[in-house]
């Protein structure tokens, strides 16, 4: 259903066969639009999203569903906002992106799209939503910090006041931080030499180039299941998620069609067989963009052996190999995860922006 307020049309987001087809314009005009709100917030073009590689996403729904809204006014898309859904049964939240073009902002589209997410929301039982927002490390003014204590966004950015304005509650500081991949190298090798030394025979380093080999399917869903219960989260309502082989080879399928490449460095525990920790490491069809992490996890039960540390430094090198043009690497991290920001920090990573992850439960 199609609804006009002020000659501003919000309408569903058409899902199309293929980023050229006829109907693909809006989708096209969508991920436009979050790469422009993305480049101005937070400063740097790191984040930018290709339409094959969101389109894939949407288009994939054995695990998530996406919905979405666009406006529009006199046939230009002003904005829009894209839902993320898990379909497992008794979900009660849900991710979404508010993005606004730049020139656009304060007419009113905000608003609009709010309004009609949130009625989405509502329709499809969720009574958790949360969304995030990206900030530059150098904007001047008082902060506004989470109830971790940890981390801070400008007070005054218009990313700040807006969901303020609407009801969501700050819950969680992330840093974004920046690797670059095109400098020396010889103190990552030399982390990895002496995490690899410390962690002993007990532990040995894997790595694989996606999708998944069949023999750590089982083992890596597991871990990755972890991602929800040993990740913080701050004060974000966090759900579990079952994983098992056959999802992680979906998932697998899923990021081939996206035309992403994923090489994965991951730690197997030796006396159990079990894979205990991983990182991943994506990159879209430019191999001369940013390269981005995705996730990265220590099991709880076996931290404190320098197995972060082994991931990322592994990983790092042999990206290194795998995607030389690529400029650098870009991750988040939560303000309180201090064990991982030690990582980061140690070996090169510097902050380059920052992320508020905010919430709001539904009446």
């Amino acid at each position: 259903m199609t609804t006009t307020t002020a000659a501003l049309q919000i309408s569903p987001i058409v899902v199309p066969d293929d980023v050229a087809s006829p109907d693909a314009r809006v989708f096209r005009e969508m991920v436009r639009i979050a790469n422009a709100v993305c480049r101005h917030d937070a400063g740097h073009d790191y984040l930018d999203q290709d339409p094959v590689e969101v389109l894939g996403f949407w288009q994939d729904t054995a695990d998530w569903t996406h919905v979405g809204f666009a406006a529009q006014r006199d046939g230009q898309v002003l904005g829009a906002v894209s839902m993320l859904l898990s379909n497992e049964e008794g979900t009660t939240t849900a991710e979404f992106d508010l993005m606004v073009d730049p020139p656009h902002w304060g007419e009113g589209v905000e608003e609009a799209l709010l309004e009609a997410i949130e009625r989405e929301a509502r329709v499809r039982g969720r009574r958790t939503l949360q969304t995030w927002t990206l900030h530059r490390p150098d904007t001047p003014g008082p902060r506004l910090v989470p109830p971790t204590g940890f981390g801070a966004v400008p007070a005054e950015d218009r990313q700040t006041v807006f969901p303020l304005a609407h009801g969501y509650t700050l819950e969680q500081v992330e840093r974004n931080s920046s690797f670059d991949l095109h400098a020396p190298f010889e103190l990552v090798e030399q982390k990895l030499a002496a995490a690899l030394a410390a962690a002993g025979e007990d532990y040995r380093l894997l790595t694989w180039t996606s999708p998944t080999p069949a023999e750590y399917r089982e083992s890596f869903a597991y871990t990755i299941s972890r991602m929800d219960t040993d990740a913080p989260t701050g004060g974000l309502v966090a759900e579990e998620h079952h994983w098992d082989a056959d999802r992680v080879a979906r998932r697998d399928e899923r990021l081939r069609k996206q035309g992403l490449l994923v090489s994965v460095a991951a730690v197997e525990h030796v006396p159990s067989g079990t894979i205990v920790a991983y990182n991943e490491l994506v990159i879209g069809a430019d191999r001369s963009a940013a390269t981005q992490q995705y996730g990265t996890l220590v099991l709880k039960e076996h931290r404190g052996h320098r197995l972060g540390t082994i991931i990322k430094c592994a990983n790092l090198v042999r990206w290194r190999d795998l995607v030389p043009e690529s400029p650098r690497v870009s991750t988040f991290n939560a303000e309180e995860n201090r064990p991982m920001l030690d990582i980061n920090e140690a070996i090169g990573f510097v902050p380059v922006s920052y992320a508020g992850a905010w919430q709001k439960e539904l009446s």
